[in-house]
């Protein structure tokens, strides 16, 4: 089965992302000891369990597994993505080096990344059967999609934007996670 990561607050500067069947949970906050205080520094945490909805601090006694450093100023733009997840050494690359255009002269908002597990994948924007974001394989499998919640529909308690890891792909889910924020901070900032 795939996991599906419910989205709680559908902002890129801050979410819990619980898998609905309770098997993985990914919390996404301003990193805690950023010298700025601001949203250009976020990390990711790999959480043992679902978060409470408020004041749930147990990401501060964890190792982030990436720390995502956007550049500051005016100018804005990308900065640098560090990985801390074993059993790869850390690393810090830049984030327009992570992802990369797939063309020369395309838009920034079609993608391509190496994973950990050395493969090539790229984000879509808004290209495959009414995804806001699809990631797609080497192959041209569809592997992760990040859906927003319709208008229209209700929401019963929950946001409704979920982000979907395809089975074979699960043990990408921090790979994506990454690059599926950098996608929607360069949307976000029209990068």
């Amino acid at each position: 089965m795939p996991y599906t990561f419910e989205d709680r607050s559908g902002h890129v500067a801050g979410s819990d992302y619980d898998d609905i069947y309770d098997r993985m949970f990914i919390r996404v906050v301003p990193h805690p000891h950023s010298p700025t205080r601001n949203n250009n520094v976020l990390a990711i945490y790999s959480m043992g369990r679902r978060s409470t909805r408020h004041g749930d601090t147990r990401h501060l006694e964890r190792q982030p597994s990436v720390i995502l450093e956007f550049a500051e100023g005016a100018a804005g733009g990308l900065g640098n993505v560090n990985f801390f997840y074993p059993p790869a050494p850390s690393m810090t690359i830049p984030m327009n080096r992570y992802l990369r255009k797939t063309a020369f002269f395309g838009g920034s908002l079609s993608r391509k990344f190496r994973a950990s597990d050395g493969r090539e994948y790229r984000w879509e924007y808004r290209n495959a059967d009414g995804h806001e974001w699809s990631c797609i394989s080497e192959e041209n499998y569809l592997v992760a999609h990040y859906d927003l919640r319709q208008p229209h529909m209700p929401a019963y308690g929950v946001s409704g934007n979920t982000l979907t890891v395809h089975e074979s792909f699960c043990h990408l889910s921090i790979d994506i996670m990454t690059s599926l924020l950098i996608m929607r901070y360069i949307a976000e900032h029209n990068l």
